[in-house]
């Protein structure tokens, strides 16, 4: 069983979520739970991009750690059109790790 967590949101906010729910054909909840999935899955790859511009992890981390293969997080970076300076020396230690 999930975990219950709760918050409060203008009015304006609550008829759009209930607006969404009703064209999709769903509850209010599992609208509030995807539009939470998508964000945070958004959030981390946005910051895990940017760690990875920073030089600070490699793009095939950054990949893992948003649980995205290394093909995928080059697809979210071009579709982001996020420069990908994905170098020989880092593929060969991509590879390495798949060993």
């Amino acid at each position: 069983m999930g975990k219950t967590v709760t918050t409060r949101v203008d009015e304006k906010l609550s008829e759009r979520i209930d607006e969404i729910a009703e064209e999709e054909g769903l509850d209010r909840s599992t609208v509030v739970r995807k539009f939470l999935a998508d964000g945070t899955k958004n959030w981390l790859i946005e910051r895990s991009f940017e760690d990875y511009e920073a030089g600070r992890i490699t793009l095939w981390q950054a990949a893992d750690r948003c649980g995205l293969s290394l093909w995928e997080m080059i697809q979210e970076a071009g579709e982001r059109e996020i420069h990908v300076p994905y170098t020989v020396d880092e593929l060969e230690e991509d590879l390495r790790a798949l060993e």
